[in-house]
Formats: structure tokens, sequence, C-alpha cells
């Protein structure tokens, strides 16, 4: 699982440990990982730290997720960046190369690498952490928007092409309150919950929950869809 230190990652971690699961958790800061390790169990978890878009660290994890827990039943691509914030005609074209290595390349890679190890042969469950923002126009995030759509389109191009054996879902959240989205409402969130039919941003086990739902049996029988989680914001035109 990416980019699972903290936030909506950490949720997800927690959600399928508590079902039972052992998860191994990315990041790029050991010292995060660390501490995540310690809330999550070290008996259930463990965390090696590493880009999430390097083949050489996407292929270390998979290789030890195999040698200490056995498998690698389950994939959770959750990393995404977003390090710019304007309109696309100024865009920095090397952030955007970025961007879309670590929102679509590294996703595509890591299940390749998955592929490979395990799932080719004894199948599995992926999880793609995409966003709202990719679904319809977002003014100052737009990149990053259409990075979510890709991803959101691989995701169903694997779901055709890695059937039955192995489901390939999404995921599509709005706000939810973590670090990597403070800019979005800090200072004003009940003025922008207030958009929300639910009246109130979302939490990161919100996702976890949903995520986990995905992975399970409980899901055996879809593939390639994109689950909005987002309050209800998207039927009142927001993102």
């Amino acid at each position: 699982m990416t980019g699972a230190s903290r936030g909506i990652g950490l949720a997800i971690a927690e959600r399928l440990v508590a079902e039972g699961a052992k998860v191994v958790i990315t990041a790029r800061k050991q010292e995060a990982l660390d501490q995540a390790v310690a809330q999550l169990g070290p008996e259930h978890a463990l965390g090696i730290a590493g880009h999430a878009d390097d083949a050489d660290h996407q292929a270390e994890v998979v290789a030890r997720a195999v040698d200490t827990f056995g498998s690698v039943d389950l994939l959770v691509n959750n990393t995404g960046i977003n390090p710019t914030y304007g309109p696309m005609v100024e865009l920095d074209l090397a952030a955007a190369r970025k961007i879309f290595e670590v929102n679509c390349l590294a996703a595509l890679s890591w299940v390749q690498q998955a592929y490979r190890r395990w799932m080719k042969e004894h199948g599995g469950a992926v999880v793609n952490v995409s966003s709202v923002a990719g679904l319809r126009p977002a003014p100052g995030i737009g990149f990053y928007g259409a990075s979510k759509a890709m991803l959101t389109h691989l995701t169903q191009q694997l779901a055709v092409e890695l059937g039955p054996d192995i489901r390939v879902n999404a995921v599509a959240p709005a706000v939810v309150k973590t670090k990597f989205a403070t800019a979005l409402y800090e200072g004003r969130e009940e003025q922008v919950a207030g958009a929300y039919p639910l009246k109130r941003l979302g939490v990161p086990d919100d996702i976890g929950s949903v995520v986990a739902f995905l992975l399970s049996e409980d899901a055996a029988w879809m593939t390639g869809q994109l689950l909005v989680i987002d309050g209800g914001v998207t039927l009142t035109g927001g993102v």
C-alpha cells in the first residue's frame, strides 16, 4: 500500500488490519512509517521507505511482502501529488511530468510488479485512489484532475485485461481532512462543508471502509468500477 504513513493510506491500512490482513506500507520517510507500524502493530505491518515512482523500490516492496507475509493478494495505489496550483496554460511542464509519473505511471508499475511476482498465478484485488477532481474540470488543479481521470481509465483497462482472477477498482474522494488537502479547507471548513449535502468534509476512515470493501470478497462481482465518496458534493455541481 503506497502513501500510507498517514491520512487516507493509514486509515485504509488500519481497516485492513482490523479485518485480519497483514500490510506492507510505503511512504518517503522511514520515521513516519515506523510510527505508523507501531500504531498498526509490528506483527501486522511492515514499513518500507522509498519513492512511489521508483521501480527498484517497488520491486523491493513486493519481494519483501512475499518473503515476510507469504503473498501479495491486495494492492492499494494511494500515492498522489499535486505540487502546483493555477491555470494549465501557466503549468510548469516538468511538474506536470512528475504528477503524471507519480499519479499514473507509478500506479501501473505497481500493478505490474504485483502481477509478475504473485497475482498472475494466484489472483488478487487492486484499488486505485482517484479523485472527484478527475470527474470534471477543477480550477487550479486541472492537471492533477487530468492525472486522476487517467488513473480511472487505467483502472477500467486493467480490469478488462486482468479478469477473471484479478479485480481492479477505484475510489474517488472529495475533500478529506488530511494534511494533503489542508489548503482546500483550512480556515473555512464550515463554508466548504456547506456545499456538501451531508454538511461535513470527509475523514480518512470514510475512505478506508470503502477501500476495504472493494478489496474484500463482499465485492467479488465488482471490477472496473469507480466509487465516488464525496458526501454528495458532486450532486450539487461541486468538486
